[in-house]
Parts: C-alpha cells; structure tokens; sequence
C-alpha cells in the first residue's frame, strides 16, 4: 500500500533555463505582487496556461502532432520525432511552471481569514477552484513524462534540485486533491468566487464542482488497466459529485483581440506561418467512415490540374522527411482560424466516452456501454455543427456500431475522432486505450512512435542526481518508455507496441 504523500497546494518544477528565465532584478520582492490584484493574477495565470496546453507549435507543444491529428508542412523534425533541436520538453515544462508560480501568489493574497462568513465561503471556492487547475496543469506533465518534482519542489527558486516523485503516487495524491475540492466548493446561497475574473466558467461554482468531478473521472480511469479497485472508486466519487452534463464543456473562448487570441490564430495569422496541417491518418481514417463531422475539421482543395474544381480532401502524409507546399493539401477547417475560438479542457463528449469505457470494462455506470457510446458520438457529431440525426447512420456502420468484443477498438478510435483538436489528451487516450493504428513516419516504423516525451535536457545538466535517478526509476528517459497507466498494449494493434 503506498503511503499517502502530504498534501500540497503548488509544485515549481524547477529547472535551470527556467530560473534564469524568469530571474527578477534584486530589488523586487518576487513573493509580494504588490500592484497586481489576485484577481488578475488568476485570470492571467489561466490564459497564460490555456495558450501552451493549446498550443499548436514546434516550439512549445507538438501534441497534436503525436496524436497524428496534424503534420509539420516544413520544419519536419518534430514529426519525425526529434526533439533535441529545439528543446520542446524544457519549454513546455517551463512554461507550465509560470502560471502555477503566478497561481501560488494568488493564494498568498486569497488565503488570509477574514471575520466574515461571506468572505471565507468565497475565499474558499476560489482556493479550490485554483487548485484544481493548478491538477490539470500537473497532470499534463505527468501524463507527458512519468515521474516529476512534486513533494519536494518549492515556492521559489533557491532549490534548483528538487527530487522527482513517482507518477502513480502522484496521482493518487491529486485525485485527493480533487476529491477535496468537490467537498469544498459551495454553491448555496451567498457563495461567491472569482466573478468575471474566472474567464472560464465566469465564477460559476457548480460548474467548477462539475469540472472537478470530470478531472478526477478521467484520473480515475487511467487506472483501469493498473488497479481497477482504485479506477471504481474514482468512478463512482465522480459520479457521486455530479460531472458534465450535455451541452456541458470546460473551455476559454478568447477575447479575440490580440495577445488574446486562440493558438491556431495566433500561429497561422499572427504569426503569418504555414508550417502544419492536417495529417492523412486522421482525414484517410474519417474519410473511409464518410464522417459528417469532416467539413468542420478540414478545408478541401481542388485537385484538378485546370483548377476546374474538382474538390477533395487531402491529407498530409505523417512526418514526411520533405516540405510540402502547402497549397497542396487540406487545411484545418475555417472555423478553426477564428481570433475567438475556444480552447477546450474537458466536456460532456470526453465524459461520456469514459463511462462507456468504464461500463465495457463492467464497472458500474449510469447506463449501458453502448449508451455512453453512443451518446458520446452524437454529442460530438452536434458539437461539430451537425443534427443529431447525422448520428443515427453513422453508429449504424459496421465500424462504428458498437461490439462488445471490439469495445477498445470502437470507444478508442471514435473517442480519438472527437478530441481533434485537443491533441494532449488525444495522444493520451491512444497510449491509455491503443487505437487507432498510427502511421510511422517516413523510413520509420511502429517501434519508433513515442510513448512519452523526454525530460527537459536542462534537467540533465542542472539537476542531474534527480534527474538520473527518475529516468532509472521509470525505465528510462527514453519516448519508448510506457507511463505507469500504459500497461496493456493491444496485440491486434502494432502501433502502441
């Protein structure tokens, strides 16, 4: 039984490019924000972390890319899985540190106790709402490399060699967090919290519990496969709590006006770069499924050599060595090139793929295996502009109809489907449920496609005691090592193995 580690309410996960980064000049006190509210900093910190998890780039965050959802035009390394040119895994671990420093001022300034019931109640809702997104950042970096700083990382920078934790027991220990959270948030009567400062759920506190609740679900059932006892009882807490309901979603809608924009915007307007597109794997996979969500996922091109308009799909080849023009293949769908389109965390879509899962590896849910499917796929059908009667010949096709027998198959290929766009947690869920096939690269095979992302190289150099102390404890700092959820590849599929 592993011990049960000391809560905590931030982790900085401290490395030595990071700290020079973000160095102060020696006369300002990093610990007192003395001009800047906590509410700001909460809605800064937020967008600030919004912006890299959803970011589409060879620079910050190349998850779209391993989940094979886009390809690099021009620039291929990364889909080619070379992350050493440009130090992907050291940006992107940084750029998570700086909202969660931020996140940890906003409760020095949140935390004091006051002699009004009314403000502790909101004090309260607004610590725990901080912390579950301070969860969800964590997440994402144990669920990208394994073992991480965790128990021993500090509020600042003196300790630049903290040691790394293991990501199973953190895990459990956030999951508490969370279930912490639910227990806290108060939505009665005189309950308050960020207000119009929470650009998420607009200082919604039922819907911060909802969110709760669908964090610790998805948490739970990355143990499916590891403890299922542990996996059942995060189900049920879950439900228990409440989570999304239809029309439910956790997400930014940008302001639209710049620096506040969505990444693709950001990337391909603001930036004015081409440098990726839509990969063949997914168009060829939705093509051969006549999928009525393809015109709000791509652009199609005309393929006739008179321009005469001959109109079709065309998907980029995954991780070609060569540029290809980028006239030459389908983009992402206009919609998806708006200032204001959203980022999403979560939502009722991702929920109710999870309990079909739960309830197809027969634990107990609120409907059947093939309800939460199919309810899964109708909402995502409508979500992506469609009626939901465009649903009904769709779950009709042999492979899509729900089987029992192929229930990893069918939830892990339809789920895949509809987290396009939210690249982290679609590469998560191929490594959690190992469909659908995946492309090898160009003069690659399945044995090259990652399982993980490799520490930050500045690890290596300034905290490297720890550092080689994780990568061994893991089985290795290298992107073929499996996360302590991944255990049980799917023999009917390579590409996992």
């Amino acid at each position: 039984m592993m011990m049960k580690m000391k809560k905590i309410y931030l982790v900085v996960l401290v490395l030595g490019a990071l700290v020079t980064a973000c160095e102060l000049p020696d006369n300002v006190n990093p610990k007192a924000a003395s001009e800047v509210p906590a509410t700001t900093l909460f809605s800064n910190a937020t967008q600030e972390f919004m912006q890299t998890y959803d970011a589409i780039s060879m620079n910050i965050n190349i998850s779209r890319f391993l989940a094979q959802y886009a390809s690099q035009v021009n620039y291929t390394d990364e889909s080619r899985y070379n992350f050493e040119d440009r130090s992907i895994p050291d940006t992107y671990w940084s750029w998570i540190y700086l909202p969660l420093r931020d996140y940890q001022e906003v409760r020095n300034l949140v935390s004091p106790i006051s002699g009004s019931a009314e403000y502790n109640l909101n004090r309260d809702n607004k610590l725990a709402i901080v912390d579950i997104m301070e969860v969800f950042m964590l997440q994402s970096l144990v669920d990208y490399m394994g073992d991480i700083p965790y128990s021993e990382a500090l509020q600042g920078t003196e300790d630049k060699t903290p040691a790394y934790d293991d990501a199973e027991t953190i895990y459990r220990d956030m999951m508490d967090r969370l279930r912490d959270d639910i227990a806290t948030l108060n939505a009665g009567a005189g309950a308050g919290s960020w207000g119009d400062e929470d650009i998420i759920f607009e200082g919604d506190v039922a819907m911060w519990k909802k969110a709760a609740a669908s964090l610790l679900l998805r948490m739970g059932m990355r143990f499916a496969d590891v403890d299922a006892s542990t996996a059942r009882t995060a189900l049920a807490d879950a439900l228990n709590a409440g989570v999304f309901e239809e029309g439910d979603i956790w997400q930014l809608v940008y302001p639209g006006v710049t620096p506040h924009v969505n990444p693709i915007y950001d990337a391909f307007i603001v930036d004015n770069r081409f440098d990726y597109a839509p990969s063949l794997t997914i168009i060829s996979r939705m093509e051969e499924l006549f999928d009525p969500r393809m015109d709000e996922y791509f652009s199609q091109i005309d393929t006739s050599a008179d321009g005469s308009g001959k109109f079709a799909y065309v998907g980029l080849e995954y991780g070609l060595a060569a540029a290809v023009p980028y006239n030459s293949i389908s983009h992402f769908g206009d919609g998806m090139f708006a200032a204001n389109y959203p980022s999403v965390l979560s939502d009722y879509v991702e929920v109710q793929f999870l309990l079909a899962e739960a309830a197809a590896r027969g634990f107990t849910t609120p409907m059947t295996a093939v309800e939460h499917y199919e309810a899964a796929v109708t909402a995502s059908i409508v979500a992506w502009g469609n009626d939901a009667a465009d649903a009904a010949p769709y779950l009709a096709l042999a492979d899509v109809q729900y089987d029992q027998a192929r229930w990893k198959e069918l939830i892990g290929t339809q789920k895949w489907i509809a987290l396009y766009n939210r690249g982290n947690e679609g590469y998560a869920s191929w490594r959690m449920l190992d469909w659908p096939v995946m492309d090898p690269p160009e003069d690659m095979t399945q044995a090259d496609i990652p399982l993980r992302w490799p520490y930050p190289f500045n690890e290596k150099d300034l905290n490297n005691a720890n550092y080689s102390a994780a990568a061994t404890a893991i089985g290795g700092d290298d992107i073929r090592t499996r996360l302590f959820w991944d255990v049980t590849p799917n023999s009917d599929n390579p590409s996992p193995n």
